[in-house]
């Protein structure tokens, strides 16, 4: 299993209209690390939902429904999508400042690659960051 975060801005797509869609899928990708992030998620893969901008935390978990696919917003091959299923809200959202201050967190991609969309996550960040949002 691995483990991502995935960003939005929640006036484009919160966490709340997230989990009141269920699922979505994750389009509109266009950076080549992320795009490659995206081919590497499995389904069952544990993923972190950031809200970026405003709000800047971490507020839930999903998690990978259905593996890459083509972008169905682009006629273009380069890029994929993935379905996400909204799993639970974290009870205290686990804020960027948090993080940054977290022992265990240095390395996090969130962190060291603060404008990439889709970012893995290791299993220990992971572990960390849930225990935080509780």
């Amino acid at each position: 299993m691995n483990y991502w975060l995935v960003k939005s801005e929640p006036f484009k797509y919160s966490w709340d209209q997230f989990v009141k869609d269920g699922s979505t899928f994750w389009d509109g990708v266009r950076n080549y690390q992320a795009r490659n992030n995206l081919k590497a998620m499995k389904k069952g893969d544990k993923v972190l939902f950031y809200h970026s901008n405003e709000g800047m935390a971490i507020v839930g978990l999903a998690s990978v429904l259905k593996e890459a696919y083509p972008d169905p917003t682009i006629d273009d091959e380069r890029w994929v999508a993935v379905d996400l299923k909204a799993g639970k809200p974290f009870k205290t959202p686990v804020t960027l400042k948090e993080m940054k201050e977290q022992p265990g967190l240095q390395n996090l991609s969130l962190i060291r690659q603060g404008r990439l969309s889709v970012c893995d996550v290791s299993k220990e960040e992971f572990d960390l960051i849930v225990n935080l949002g509780k």
